[in-house]
């Protein structure tokens, strides 16, 4: 039974928009399958690995129904190798998936579509809105690299999107720093606050296209659905407290100093070269028209950077994680950096100096 008939892109650009949530090993065999309908001239490409759904859909052959499930990066292995300009031909043989182009020939086991496990969609009070793709995709961007990896507390293993009225904001911290983005709404909605698994926002980030293309979103207080071009991708939620954020972000610090992001960044750089690996720590010192930073090490070895600044009050001598310095200065484009400064026990916060939406807090830390 032919199932597909067309060019290799056609069928490997919908597989690769599912593969990317596919665990390569997984207590379930069936999960590390890609479920493929063919109903009409539509096939349906399915993967999830019981957190995360991600369906698509590519132009089928013409003829009779038909449901199976295939291993889904043997699938798009194969089809990679194949020359871009191939035809390609899938078809069902004695429950074997048949790959043809040219003179290639691949036979994959199949395994039945009926025991393949989908999530149901969740019931209960829905918060939907609309928005453009590449909007979204920079929220993200703007604070995901301050989510937590594996930490024991897994309400910081993820991201909080919350709604309200006509705003939306995305927040993520790992307990030493946070990030703060926002975004105006055309529209009041009712709110909500849910927190998106870390591995949901990266693929998320992965598959949302740079343009002002509509993205779909539907928040129930259990799962989270997004819609985009041909892809409808649900996703469980974390269930937990967030941090109250807005008691961590400062309110009143004194100092306000402006820096060149690039300047920063590359001096930063420069001086974690000399700094410890395990605790990559740098020293800051503002004082009356300079800012020096200093990176050391258990060797005794030191790094030095100055940079001119406008400043013009008591020296601060504060230390950073440079990495947390580096994250935020490598996800935000603009020329300017605008640092709030306390004193050298209070956190730091850093700001754009056009949008006022975005804000990242970071700690400081001994040294």
């Amino acid at each position: 039974m032919l199932l597909f008939k067309g060019s290799r892109n056609q069928i490997l650009e919908p597989l690769q928009s599912v593969c990317g949530i596919v665990e390569k090993r997984h207590t379930l065999p069936i999960l590390s399958n890609v479920l493929m309908e063919k109903d009409g001239a539509r096939l349906t490409l399915l993967a999830t690995d019981i957190e995360i759904q991600i369906k698509t859909s590519a132009a089928a052959a013409v003829g009779e129904k038909a449901a199976l499930t295939v291993a889904a990066r043997k699938l798009q292995d194969i089809l990679r190798a194949l020359p871009e300009d191939a035809e390609v031909n899938l078809t069902l043989d004695d429950k074997r998936l048949q790959v043809k182009a040219g003179r290639s020939r691949f036979n994959l086991q199949t395994l039945p579509a009926e025991d393949f496990p989908r999530m149901a969609q969740s019931e209960g009070n829905q918060t939907s809105l609309s928005l453009g793709q590449k909007q979204f995709k920079r929220l993200l961007a703007l604070v995901q690299y301050a989510m937590a990896q594996q930490d024991i507390r897994y309400y910081l293993n993820g991201l909080l999107l919350v709604v309200k009225g006509n705003e939306i904001c995305v927040v993520a911290t790992d307990g030493h720093r946070l990030a703060y983005a926002s975004e105006t709404l055309g529209e009041q909605l009712p709110s909500i606050e849910v927190i998106l698994p870390r591995k949901t926002v990266l693929e998320l980030s992965r598959q949302l296209a740079d343009n002002d293309d509509a993205l779909e979103i539907v928040l129930t207080p259990t799962q989270a659905q997004f819609r985009f071009g041909a892809i409808e991708f649900i996703s469980k939620l974390i269930d937990g407290k967030f941090p109250d954020y807005e008691r961590v972000i400062p309110k009143g610090h004194a100092q306000l100093v402006k820096l060149s992001r690039q300047g920063l960044l590359q001096s930063l750089q420069r001086a974690k070269i000399l700094t410890n690996e395990k605790t990559p720590g740098v020293r800051l010192v503002f004082s009356t028209g300079s800012l020096k930073i200093i990176g050391n090490n258990t060797e005794r070895e030191e790094a030095q950077e100055e940079i001119e600044i406008d400043f013009n009050g008591e020296t601060i001598d504060i230390g950073f994680n440079v990495n947390y310095l580096l994250d935020v200065l490598n996800n935000v484009s603009n020329e300017e950096i605008e640092c709030h400064l306390g004193d050298a026990n209070s956190s730091a916060l850093f700001q754009l100096a056009d949008n006022q939406n975005f804000k990242y807090v970071v700690m400081p830390m001994r040294i």
